[in-house]
């Protein structure tokens, strides 16, 4: 079941197939998420690039700065894509820090599911009872449906960073929802997977 229209999410995958040809980038948010779980494709791209790349990106695209929110954003006609920097930028873990929790997918250099998890609860705690929030929700949902996801690198993680609140929110959203038809979560699935989930998060 898709969450975005196909025409939409199409666009940003080949966009983001474009940047990866032409700039050095870490992907997390949506498009991360999928090349772990081939769930839901993304609407959205999320990029943390050095200063140097930047101010590549700028000769290509119209680029503005987000002081509220501590990114620099693209706008196009149906793909954003938002871009996190080192010493400026903390999408849950400061942006200059991600480097080292990387690894290679699918030709991307990504973020490892363990820190997307949490990169995923930091947006879910801005976006709660809204339609990226659910997105949000799903993309955690099937991050830690993973087989070989590390929980205890994950709660490690949390310790370190004193991301409680990001587990307390998730915590809560789960509990408020029974199923998720997009991951093929009925209620009794939804119930087994909560029962497992919500004592590791």
């Amino acid at each position: 079941m898709n969450y975005y229209h196909n025409l939409i999410t199409d666009k940003s995958w080949k966009l983001l197939q474009k940047l990866r040809k032409r700039y050095s980038f870490i992907l997390i948010g949506g498009w991360a998420v999928y090349l772990y779980t081939h769930s839901l494709k993304s609407k959205d791209i999320d990029l943390v690039l050095e200063f140097e790349e930047l101010d590549r990106f700028k000769d290509e695209f119209m680029v503005s700065k987000n002081n509220r929110l501590k990114k620099y954003e693209v706008k196009t006609e149906e793909v954003d894509i938002d871009i996190y920097v080192p010493f400026y930028s903390n999408p849950g873990i400061p942006a200059e820090e991600l480097k080292g929790f990387t690894t290679n997918v699918e030709g991307f250099q990504i973020i490892i599911k363990e820190v997307l998890a949490i990169l995923k609860q930091r947006a879910l705690l801005d976006r709660v009872d809204s339609v990226k929030g659910r997105k949000d929700l799903i993309d955690l949902a099937s991050i830690f449906m993973l087989a070989d996801f590390d929980w205890r690198k994950y709660q490690k993680m949390i310790r370190n960073y004193r991301l409680g609140e990001f587990s307390a929110v998730t915590k809560k959203s789960f509990k408020q929802i029974s199923s998720i038809d997009e991951l093929d979560l009925n209620n009794q699935k939804m119930a087994r997977f909560k029962k497992k989930v919500l004592s590791l998060i």
